[in-house]
């Protein structure tokens, strides 16, 4: 499995205090099945995102893995809020903030307030040669009222990232029953563990697989556990995707008539 949103890296956000706390949790995450990770610290007005920083932790946490013989293979990403300034960064650089430079750039969304302009927002990334997967959209205030709002951006290319914890029910009921409504309509792409520790918030994925294999059917789940996220890793195009139920409902409704003069 591939884990594209962890914060793995220590003294660098609200994640990992300190190597050693790393290493446990980089050793949870191999002993669960995981074999590469995209260390995905926050990007946003309270933690500096210092790629320069961040790839001298990488080298040295993959070299204390080596030594310790866990085998995880480690990539760099962000955890990425959507503040003006960011987003201005990311147009500039799209190598800046996307994982491992490659085009997919995980996104956060503040939990109440969303802009108007976000289907805008998500264009303009597209035309940066950036690939925006939205993330935990299940724990998001907003969305868990109106799912609804998702379609259009989904429409318009947006992927979606869900946390294990969610699908299991480890981050209350609403989240819990979102994830498990976006499984059902396929409109989920990755599954991600969104780590912060070996306790509260550990790097597990095995549970949530099996879960979505046994509710979902086995290929969706290797689609967003294994496959989809090997895609983001490698900056490569994702494999054809299950059809999404219910994205389009609106647009069929159209008559005729609205179609044709674009009502």
């Amino acid at each position: 499995m591939i884990d594209i949103h962890h914060h793995l890296l220590w003294g660098l956000d609200d994640g990992s205090r300190s190597m050693e706390n790393s290493i446990a949790m980089a050793r949870i995450a191999a002993d669960d099945g995981i074999t590469h990770v995209v260390c995905t610290p926050h990007a946003n007005g309270q933690y500096e995102y210092n790629p320069l920083l961040i790839e001298e932790k990488i080298i040295t946490l993959q070299k204390a893995l080596e030594d310790e013989g866990i085998e995880l293979k480690l990539g760099r990403g962000s955890d990425f809020h959507m503040s003006y300034d960011n987003i201005q960064d990311a147009k500039l650089d799209p190598a800046r903030f996307s994982i491992n430079g490659l085009g997919y750039l995980l996104v956060e969304l503040p939990d109440y307030g969303l802009s108007q302009a976000l289907t805008e927002t998500y264009y303009q990334l597209r035309l940066a040669s950036l690939t925006p997967i939205l993330t935990h959209p299940e724990r998001n205030a907003t969305l868990q009222a109106d799912q609804q709002r998702m379609a259009e951006w989904m429409r318009g290319g947006l992927l979606v990232q869900v946390t294990a914890g969610s699908v299991l029910g480890h981050m209350g009921k609403q989240a819990h029953k979102m994830a498990h409504d976006l499984l059902a309509k396929r409109w989920v792409h990755f599954i991600a563990t969104d780590a912060h520790n070996v306790t509260s918030r550990p790097p597990r994925m095995r549970e949530a697989y099996e879960l979505i294999a046994e509710k979902y059917g086995s290929e969706y789940a290797h689609a967003l556990c294994v496959g989809n996220p090997l895609a983001a890793f490698m900056g490569k195009p994702m494999m054809p995707q299950a059809e999404p139920l219910d994205l389009y409902d609106d647009q069929k409704k159209k008559s005729w008539w609205q179609k044709m003069f674009g009502r």
